[in-house]
């Protein structure tokens, strides 16, 4: 059976009503369902985007963080598709939100910047 597309991407936050706010009130998700998992002190959230995009968020008591710098092996971040960067990042950036210089992607030429999550997860804006 071939693979038809990706499902859901998982993360584990260390602050969940933090992380909650941020995929939901500045990058527009919405919830699907929310769950506490009492046995694992662990809460889950199913979000929704554009195009049928899918987060769950995850929070576990402890879970260590996540090496960013230098890159270590494993996701290296999560890009999304944009029409217009500069318009993103301008709505964004009155949100709060930083991000690094825009660059130039050297094979396709198209315009990609770089921000975090609240747990530095590296996020990308990509642009059509």
């Amino acid at each position: 059976m071939p693979l038809k597309s990706f499902h859901h991407i998982a993360l584990i936050v260390s602050d969940y009503d933090k992380s909650k706010k941020f995929y939901t009130e500045i990058l527009g998700f919405n919830i699907l369902a929310e769950n506490y998992r009492a046995e694992c002190k662990s809460y889950k959230l199913d979000l929704t985007g554009p195009g049928g995009m899918r987060l769950e968020l995850f929070s576990f008591p402890d879970s260590p963080k996540r090496p960013s710098r230098p890159e270590s092996c494993g996701l290296r971040h999560l890009a999304f598709q944009v029409e217009d960067i500069e318009i993103e990042i301008s709505r964004l950036s009155e949100l709060g939100i930083i991000f690094e210089p825009i660059r130039v992607d050297e094979y396709t030429k198209k315009r990609f910047t770089f921000f975090a999550d609240p747990d530095g997860l590296p996020l990308e804006l990509y642009e059509e």
